[in-house]
């Protein structure tokens, strides 16, 4: 019969402390990256500029239909071997090219949910196409794609128990050892996902506090 011995949580709080801060780490640099990714291929989704618009698309579309995983591998095993990006590095920017993916869709829909009539509003006053996207859309089109875009950070914390796979240290990967050496999976793991919600749920309650914020000044 199993014994619980729920006090090798305590004794390893550290171990908890740690890989819960290099989890934040790796996912805040990763969307840190993510984001220029996303609105570069984004607008290039809906650019006139014909081959860089199948470029931004074929770039999405690939990444949109591979597994992290597989991805995470790759970049390691194959790209990592040629920039020695290692398995910090390369975990940081797997993340970042993948979740760079889905914030270039969801960057091209808030730019499509800006009236076009703005656009033309804009150009009738003698704005450049370049000045107007700067000054009159990108703006709008912010506060329409902030909120999926903190949930996307949300999600990449999530992802980046991932990165166990290609020994990036981060919270899974340290909890995977503490079961190896301690051979205490229920508590542990039970403790880690405890861990993966309180961050989640705090970073939701966060984004609820802006979008309420961002609601108000709007109206």
């Amino acid at each position: 019969m199993y014994m619980y011995d729920w006090s090798v949580i305590g004794r390893n709080m550290d171990v908890f402390i740690d890989g819960a801060l290099k989890t934040l780490e790796i996912s805040a640099l990763s969307i840190l990256i993510a984001i220029p990714i996303g609105i570069i291929f984004g607008m290039g989704r809906i650019s006139k500029n014909k081959f860089f618009r199948l470029i931004s698309s074929i770039y999405v579309e690939i990444i949109r239909g591979v597994p992290l995983l597989v991805l995470l591998i790759w970049i390691f095993f194959v790209l990592g071997q040629f920039l020695k990006l290692g398995s910090y590095w390369g975990s940081i920017w797997g993340l970042a090219i993948f979740a760079g993916a889905f914030i270039a869709e969801i960057v091209r829909a808030g730019i499509q949910g800006v009236p076009k009539g703005q656009m033309e509003a804009a150009r009738s006053l003698g704005m450049t196409h370049a000045k107007a996207m700067t000054h009159i859309i990108l703006p709008q089109a912010f506060r329409r794609v902030l909120p999926p875009l903190a949930s996307q950070f949300i999600m990449l914390i999530k992802d980046s128990s991932l990165v166990s796979v290609i020994a990036a240290t981060e919270l899974t990967l340290n909890a995977k050892n503490l079961v190896a050496t301690s051979f205490r999976s229920i508590e542990v793991w039970t403790f880690v996902a405890l861990i993966y919600f309180i961050m989640t749920f705090s970073l939701s309650l966060i984004i609820r506090y802006f979008e309420k914020r961002l609601l108000k000044s709007e109206a």
